[in-house]
């Protein structure tokens, strides 16, 4: 899955941990990208259930995915873009629920 960060995104993955940035990466590399290959190829498929993946209220075409339930919380913000003609994803913010306020 391809992929671009918004600037907000890259300031707020300067402030998460060492740790931090590490599960983010593993949670994306195992369980976001293949479900996002599901939906590509399927829009109707389901995303796994402890990612949490839902539209961010009042943010049309904006994503939040849960990355992290035990502390601290992890939430990343996304949207789908096409990049190079393929569908890709934009990562928009990245930290705790705080990021929904902006997401």
């Amino acid at each position: 899955m391809k992929y671009l960060v918004a600037r907000a995104f890259e300031g707020d993955w300067g402030r998460l941990s060492a740790a931090e940035r590490a599960r983010f990466e593993q949670v994306v590399r195992v369980d976001f990208n293949p479900a996002c290959e599901r939906r590509r190829a399927d829009p109707s498929a389901v995303w796994p259930k402890k990612l949490r993946v839902k539209a961010v209220a009042g943010a049309p075409g904006i994503w939040e995915m849960t990355w992290s339930f035990s502390g601290p919380d992890g939430r990343a913000t996304f949207e789908w873009v096409e990049i190079d003609g393929e569908r890709g994803v934009r990562w928009r913010r990245i930290g705790g629920h705080a990021v929904l306020g902006e997401p």
